[in-house]
């Protein structure tokens, strides 16, 4: 029992707000020696572990990549593109964003897409940029607002695509516990299925959400007697 200390300091740690990775070290470290083992074989755990999910640490490459890229001007070019597309507005590229986020998650592909790699270099700016073609500078407000749902389609995306693909781990994770529990046959392919209307749900109330963005946008800007953009000037 009193390796379950390890636990306490994990709880501890949380509710006093410490580093997270410090709080976990350190309760790996705890419960290693409490349950008998040498600092020895405490350290080649963390190594086994470490080199078992070298996948979890891929964002060491992925963000210095991403750094480089936003340093010579991929918000810049984002912003450029979308200006291009008049008719596309932030709340329909954002659903456009959407459709294909859960395309690219319900085929496997869910790290081609991410907050990371996607929303912040890509998706944001050219969010914004099609609400400043319009409306020109946007308030603090309102660009966070724009963030939000752009961080909000991919989520959406993910979490209701990846189920439509048989091989993710939730799909393995329900079919085993199933059928070792209850002695069932349920194949993979099964949940895959009767994921789909759920997706397609998902991809029509969310992205019903994301149109009226447009909407919203409109209305919170004229309220703010923000300055018109060129292509409203233009208009005129």
């Amino acid at each position: 029992m009193i390796v379950l200390l390890g636990v306490l300091v994990v709880v501890l740690g949380f509710a006093t707000k410490r580093n997270p990775l410090l709080v976990v070290g350190v309760a790996g470290i705890a419960t290693g020696l409490l349950g008998g083992l040498s600092p020895g074989k405490v350290l080649a755990a963390f190594g086994e572990g470490f080199a078992g999910s070298r996948a979890v640490t891929i964002f060491a490459i992925t963000l210095p990549v991403i750094g480089l890229l936003e340093h010579y001007g991929l918000q810049e070019q984002a912003r450029n593109l979308i200006a291009r597309f008049g008719r596309l507005t932030t709340g329909r590229f954002l659903a456009l964003y959407l459709g294909l986020r859960q395309l690219g998650a319900a085929v496997g592909l869910t790290n081609v897409f991410g907050h990371a790699q996607t929303v912040r270099p890509l998706a944001v700016p050219m969010a914004e940029g099609a609400a400043e073609r319009k409306y020109g500078a946007l308030p603090d407000r309102t660009r966070e607002k724009v963030r939000s749902f752009s961080a909000s389609a991919d989520n959406i995306g993910l979490f209701f695509g990846e189920d439509v693909f048989l091989a993710v781990g939730s799909i393995l994770l329900i079919t085993g516990f199933v059928n070792t529990t209850y002695g069932t046959h349920l194949e993979p392919l099964h949940l895959a299925l009767w994921a789909i209307p759920t997706a397609v749900c998902a991809f029509v109330v969310h992205g019903w959400r994301l149109l009226r963005l447009d909407r919203q946008l409109e209305r919170d800007l004229l309220t703010a007697d923000v300055q018109p953009g060129p292509a409203v000037e233009a208009a005129q």
